[in-house]
């Protein structure tokens, strides 16, 4: 038998006021809205039946966590996929949202918790795996590893408007069948897995943008549950449930929120910049290395590439190439920090300004 529900969870959806009917009819229609009580007693771990909860989050975290540790090391997208979906993170992530939204600390500090230790265990087995498996591939070059470690503004884009998608088809009961394909949207543990890959190989540096990019899946869906859980009209229910009872401090969260953004933004940002600044320094590079080899007969630049911080230009050519030195010269003045070019030439010789 169930305990009975908290303050102002009863099942009885309340009208809307004349404020939030128009966010409510648009958003969440009353005719498949799911009651307060309901909503809670899927998000919070720890009302109703927890030892079935923990259970089902801890073993089936534990399983996706493997399933995505396996596939990135294999490199293996369908693996991936399909540890996302089974992925349970959600959950919790979503909880403090609500509790945000019902002015419950306790909720949002358990739910945090949960954030926090799944975070923390998927890490130790991406960690584990990379130290038990043989290094028969160069897992840090993987698509799944270089997809998730430079995490960009079209991924904080992605984030939000898939949080967005999952608060709305938690709150109705006709969008049930849409959460699979929000799970694998979000991407949740799979970051997770990257994390503890990369550190696994003793790549730190790698391991902020993966973890980065949990940050921002994570914060981006905290901030769009409580968004929608407002204007579905749980905050007043909630409201109406604390009667006499001590407000919460609304300015506070909403502060937090925006710090919150505002931390993962920034990075994100820098890293587009970034990316954007790359690309164009490839353009101009190739240009360059163009214009060096204009005077050779039948020389051809194949590809421009960062190799790390240098510039490797692959040249296809029957004969000698110019002076390696001129081409780097031109580079020095086109990117500020005067990275060291190197030139591949077809026939396997390779010409830097050293040599």
């Amino acid at each position: 038998m169930s305990p009975p529900a908290e303050p102002g969870t009863d099942h009885v959806p309340h009208p809307p006021t004349r404020d939030e009917g128009r966010t409510l009819r648009l958003l969440v229609p009353a005719a498949q809205r799911r009651p307060l009580a309901e909503v809670a007693d899927r998000l919070d771990l720890d009302v109703g039946d927890v030892r079935a909860k923990r259970s089902a989050f801890w073993t089936m975290l534990v399983l996706s966590g493997v399933i995505a540790v396996a596939g990135v090391v294999t490199d293996s997208t369908a693996t991936v996929i399909g540890a996302m979906i089974i992925a349970p993170l959600s959950t919790p992530i979503l909880g403090v949202g609500l509790g945000v939204v019902a002015g419950a600390p306790s909720k949002v500090g358990r739910s945090a918790a949960y954030v926090v230790g799944g975070l923390a265990l998927v890490v130790a087995i991406g960690m584990l795996v990379t130290l038990v498996l043989p290094a028969t591939t160069d897992v840090l070059a993987n698509s799944q590893v270089t997809g998730r470690t430079s995490p960009g503004v079209g991924d904080l884009a992605a984030a939000f408007a898939t949080g967005f998608a999952g608060a709305i088809a938690l709150a109705r009961r006709d969008l049930g069948d849409v959460l699979p394909g929000i799970a694998i949207a979000i991407s949740l543990v799979p970051p997770l897995g990257v994390v503890g890959v990369c550190l696994g190989e003793g790549q730190p540096s790698l391991a902020a943008g993966a973890l980065l990019l949990f940050a921002s899946n994570a914060v981006a869906l905290v901030v769009a549950a409580t968004v929608v859980f407002s204007g579905a009209g749980y905050l007043r229910e909630a409201r109406a449930a604390r009667r006499g009872a001590p407000a919460p401090r609304r300015r506070v969260a909403a502060v937090v929120a925006l710090v919150a953004v505002l931390v993962v933004a920034v990075p994100m940002v820098a890293n587009t910049v970034q990316a954007a600044l790359a690309d164009l320094w490839l353009g101009q590079t190739r240009a360059a290395a163009e214009e060096w080899l204009s005077g050779t007969d039948d020389a051809s630049v194949d590809t421009v590439r960062w190799e790390g911080q240098d510039l490797v230009v692959e040249v296809r050519s029957p004969g000698s190439l110019p002076d390696v030195a001129t081409l780097q010269e031109q580079v020095d003045e086109l990117v500020p920090w005067d990275p060291q070019v190197v030139v591949v030439h077809t026939v396997g010789e390779r010409v830097d300004p050293a040599g």
